[in-house]
């Protein structure tokens, strides 16, 4: 095993301990109330045998991590804190977190949570108070366990936690479970069917047991709901396409190629504007300067598009994420609600996108499926101080600077 160490919120120092290949899928596992990361130990080492890469993370004040001299002790900054480790992490983890543990990475998930992990498993999160579940989660621990902090609970914004909680499930859209012992105050706690609906990918399991899962001997049980859940969301093995099997897994592969955003804009020959989204661009040539653009045979500007002189792609930033819905869209006024100009072509510009290309056309090339629209770059601009609006498996994404 490997000790890592990983600045937090405000600079704190955290240890975590890193176990397996380093080529295998990742998890990130997060100790709770009275806990440190040895709580996982069990855990680890199947983790390991089944083909995973597990990094134990110590939260603030607790086993190799140090607490802070600010005494930050509340859950925005443990909050804070996964986020600053899940940054500076080389691949999105599947987060597996127990009882306060998992308010932590719910909140830590609750938005870009695709951009941050693959997946999540609550393991014994309650919904109600501080006060209340570290009061029975402490009564539950065995007696060679160390105490929570006083100060931590203290700092927990009691009565509040719930609420954000459950504020929070909505966003968490990605592969995720909840997984509940047999204990009534977490099986039965307030809010946690409430919760459970508000999941927007997610799977309920709860376990006949006497105990909480993860700090008694029925891990047993935690594993075996843990690793059918891995194999199914988080498989070691890569998925493959080969010619004549599905078209899902082709796109789904195409789909690792990252790329920026872009509305194609042009006029029909009767002046209207018109407009699409379309991700598959590229450089062709500095000189002459030519660029290219995939465009489907079934786009509704597919006719316009084949027959106009001239044409715009609209490199999009961050804060066009609208306007890229909108044009892949249908049947909505795309230009009524997008503010633009006219170019020096007459073409339509998009205002306050990332970069823009004027171009002429200068040939058309079938593609399949698709038509391969290349232009001559007549006029660019570009506005340096922006970020791209970003495209990877499926999802809208954005830069992160670690």
């Amino acid at each position: 095993m490997t000790i890592l160490t990983f600045k937090g919120f405000g600079g704190v120092r955290l240890q975590a301990e890193v176990a397996g290949d380093e080529h295998d899928p990742m998890i990130l596992l997060v100790h709770g109330a009275a806990q440190t990361r040895a709580v996982w130990s069990t855990v680890v080492e199947a983790l390991v045998q089944a083909g995973r890469q597990v990094v134990s993370l110590d939260l603030r004040g607790h086993g190799g991590s140090e607490w802070p001299v600010d005494g930050r002790y509340d859950l925005d900054a443990y909050v804070e804190d996964l986020r600053a480790v899940l940054a500076q992490l080389n691949s999105r983890p599947v987060v597996v977190a127990a009882t306060v543990g998992g308010w932590i990475a719910v909140q830590a998930l609750s938005s870009d949570a695709a951009n941050l992990a693959a997946g999540l498993v609550l393991v014994d999160m309650p919904i109600r108070s501080a006060a209340e579940a570290a009061s029975q989660i402490s009564e539950s621990m065995p007696q060679d366990q160390p105490a929570f902090d006083s100060r931590v609970i203290g700092a927990m914004n009691l009565g509040a936690v719930a609420d954000s909680v459950l504020a929070a499930a909505p966003g968490l859209n990605l592969p995720t479970m909840v997984l509940r012992g047999g204990i009534a105050w977490v099986r039965h706690s307030p809010g946690a069917a409430e919760f459970d609906m508000a999941l927007p990918n997610a799977e309920v399991a709860e376990v006949d047991d006497a105990e909480l899962l993860l700090v008694t001997d029925r891990t047993e049980a935690l594993l075996a709901h843990l690793l059918d859940f891995l194999e199914r969301k988080q498989p070691r093995h890569a998925n493959e396409f080969r010619a004549g099997s599905d078209a899902r897994t082709l796109r789904d592969a195409m789909g690792c190629f990252a790329t920026g955003i872009t509305i194609v804009t042009s006029r029909a020959p009767d002046g209207t504007p018109i407009g699409l989204t379309a991700n598959s661009f590229t450089s062709v040539s500095l000189d002459p300067p030519l660029l290219l653009v995939s465009i489907a045979n079934t786009a509704g500007s597919a006719a316009a598009l084949k027959e106009a002189h001239h044409f715009v792609v609209n490199v999009l930033q961050t804060g066009q994420q609208l306007a890229s819905n909108r044009f892949a869209g249908k049947g909505e006024d795309r230009f009524a609600a997008t503010a633009w100009h006219a170019g020096e072509t007459g073409m339509p510009l998009l205002d306050g996108s990332l970069g823009s290309f004027e171009c002429k056309r200068h040939a058309i090339h079938d593609g399949g499926d698709h038509f391969l629209l290349v232009g001559e770059v007549v006029r660019a601009q570009f506005e340096p101080r922006r970020d791209p609006l970003l495209y990877f498996r499926g999802k809208y994404r954005r830069l992160h600077m670690a």
